[in-house]
């Protein structure tokens, strides 16, 4: 069953996407939110797998223009990870899946909930929507 709520940063949604995981998302989150910012990022490179498919996914939600917390401003992060913390912070109830160490260190900082990319695959494996994390290692090193 799907947990409640995520809002993703571009590097998740890219790297999900290239390894073929992405059906992960929608199968452990009922609703995936993607800020404008992160929208432009993924969709920017037109012959990119991510860039091509994103707008084709019916369990996307782009969100509508994100408020950036003044908070999260400070932190002088990317376009997308501000627009993703700052949607998280404002949403109660939602996880930022984000990758990069400053912005998690941001979530922390404002106890936003985080997951990464490779969080996100431990919870397929522990959730049986996976039988080994080494075959997906086998995988993407073949």
């Amino acid at each position: 069953m799907p947990s409640k709520a995520v809002v993703v940063n571009s590097s998740p949604l890219i790297t999900l996407f290239n390894s073929q995981l992405i059906g992960l998302l929608p199968q452990l989150f009922e609703i995936i939110q993607v800020p404008p910012a992160v929208w432009r990022e993924v969709t920017a490179y037109k012959t990119d797998t991510a860039a091509q498919s994103l707008p084709e996914s019916a369990w996307a939600i782009q969100t509508d223009a994100v408020s950036i917390h003044p908070s999260i401003a400070a932190w002088d992060l990317g376009a997308g990870e501000t627009e993703v913390l700052s949607y998280a912070l404002l949403h109660p109830g939602y996880t930022a899946m984000i990758d990069d160490a400053a912005a998690r260190r941001c979530a922390i900082s404002l106890n936003v909930p985080t997951l990464g990319t490779a969080g996100l695959v431990v919870l397929a494996k522990r959730r049986g929507l996976i039988a080994s994390i080494d075959e997906l290692n086998q995988v993407e090193c073949s």
